[in-house]
């Protein structure tokens, strides 16, 4: 992270705008020092052209050095087809795009439980 200016935060989290996830992240983010830009979105990394977008944005204007990619169980945006096995694709898939682009970020993949539980992936 670059010093000397107000505007550089630590990340970006990338999760799905659920509102029954809200509460858990919130808590897990507690943990993140140095700020974060949080970016919800349907699905979390299943619309990847979007998200890329927003990690260039938060990279450019906040500086930040690590990037935070999470899926849930149960989501609605991808329906029936919404497995773990699919999620663990997705944000593999988007994990090796970003790091890609941007080889010096850290890059985390997670998986939340409807029960708080955070699993990497």
């Amino acid at each position: 992270m670059k010093k000397g200016t107000a505007h550089n935060c630590r990340a970006i989290v990338v999760g799905c705008m659920d509102f029954r996830l809200r509460s858990d992240i919130r808590k897990w983010t507690a943990k993140l020092e140095g700020g974060f830009d949080r970016l919800a979105i349907a699905g979390g990394v299943k619309n990847l052209p979007f998200v890329l977008e927003q990690v260039e944005l938060s990279y450019k204007l906040h500086h930040i050095c690590e990037v935070y990619l999470m899926n849930h169980e149960d989501c609605g945006a991808y329906g029936e087809e919404g497995t773990l096995k699919k999620h663990r694709q997705d944000l593999s898939f988007a994990k090796k795009i970003i790091k890609q682009k941007f080889p010096k970020l850290k890059i985390v993949t997670l998986f939340q439980k409807l029960n708080g539980n955070f699993v990497e992936v």
